[in-house]
């Protein structure tokens, strides 16, 4: 059996990530999070006495409880998602973004480096370092075209730019010192257990306590929406299958406008949880100034980890944001201990000083 060392496993697409490999493959994961806002030990409640499971509190900028973690676990793999993610709070916020996402980065990278240079050479060619990254490091679209491998790094936020620093970080590990690393890009994700700083979570909470469904701008940015568990099927695809040293995007093949996708989260609680007044929850929707910075659209081209291996998204995404309502309907309880929290719903990212 395979030890795997998973960093974020608290997080949206960390947890879900444990859940699936849990379910679905033979493999014991040691589970480091730092459980800031967005890493919730809730959501990792049914697993926490998992035999093939082992969570530990801690932050990857030490590098010394990483270095133990590796020396104690001997991990066959890394799944690195432990980030900073919300672009409004990186505008509020940048230092932690720069803190974590790319100095936590690295450290990671020199205590992997430093376990990895240990291994007999069967092992050193057998191990994988996984980046789990973000396809906002590519900028803003027009309105034709798809980012792919190629597209070239545009960031436009802070959060973006730390993502592709670390990126690159990924990528200098692979070619200077040969360590056997893969980058993955995704599209905005989406399902349960996301924090609801995120638009779909918050549109559905907003919705469900009467408050206002702030939408910025027009309403017209455009978003390339993968469900979560497709997502992680992916990363266990690129970690069993890919090639050292190459970067794999994944899309869910669902370009929706920011509009339309609350449009369809009040068509979805109209149905499953009518309003007590009769009246449509989308006459709570209220637009907004806009995002500073905001990129207009995001299309991923995932043709190439369906040609190499074979992967491609399963759920549609009506299907798939029917199965996210569904959840947060039925999980209250998780929502109003996130929302007891440092964060209520408001809006971030305003320039305030």
């Amino acid at each position: 059996m395979s030890n795997y060392l998973v960093t974020g496993g608290a997080g949206f697409i960390g947890s879900n990530l444990v859940h699936y490999c849990l379910e679905n493959e033979n493999l014991t994961l040691i589970n480091l999070d730092k459980l800031t806002y967005a890493g919730n030990p809730e959501s990792l409640l049914s697993v926490q006495n998992h035999p093939r499971h082992v969570f530990i509190k801690g932050d990857i900028c030490d590098r010394d409880l990483v270095k133990d973690l590796f020396h104690t676990y001997q991990p066959q793999a890394v799944l690195h998602l432990a980030a900073e993610s919300h672009v409004d709070r990186s505008i509020d916020g940048p230092g932690a973004f720069i803190q974590t996402n790319m100095v936590g980065t690295f450290q990671l990278l020199e205590a992997a480096r430093g376990y990895w240079t240990t291994l007999s050479e069967e092992k050193k060619l057998s191990f994988r370092f996984l980046h789990v990254s973000t396809d906002e490091v590519y900028g803003s679209l027009g309105k034709e075209g798809s980012f792919t491998e190629e597209s070239r790094y545009q960031p436009s936020s802070p959060y973006s730019a730390s993502k592709a620093s670390s990126d690159h970080i990924v990528r200098a590990y692979y070619h200077t010192y040969g360590l056997p690393t893969l980058i993955t890009n995704c599209s905005n994700n989406y399902g349960p257990r996301q924090f609801p700083e995120k638009l779909i979570p918050l549109m559905i909470l907003n919705a469900l306590e009467g408050r206002d469904l702030p939408v910025y701008g027009d309403g017209q940015n455009v978003r390339d929406w993968l469900y979560v568990e497709d997502h992680c099927r992916a990363l266990v695809t690129v970690l069993a299958g890919g090639h050292p040293g190459e970067t794999y995007n994944i899309g869910g093949k669902h370009e929706k406008s920011n509009l339309d996708v609350v449009k369809i989260i009040c068509r979805l609680l109209d149905e499953l949880k009518p309003r007590m007044d009769g009246k449509p929850y989308r006459d709570q929707i209220v637009f907004v100034k806009d995002r500073p910075g905001h990129d207009f659209r995001y299309a991923i081209d995932a043709s190439k980890i369906k040609r190499m291996l074979g992967w491609q998204p399963m759920e549609n995404f009506e299907g798939g944001l029917r199965r996210t309502v569904m959840w947060y309907l039925s999980n209250r309880e998780w929502c109003a201990h996130v929302q007891d929290g440092s964060y209520r719903g408001e809006r971030l990212g305003l320039l305030n000083a």
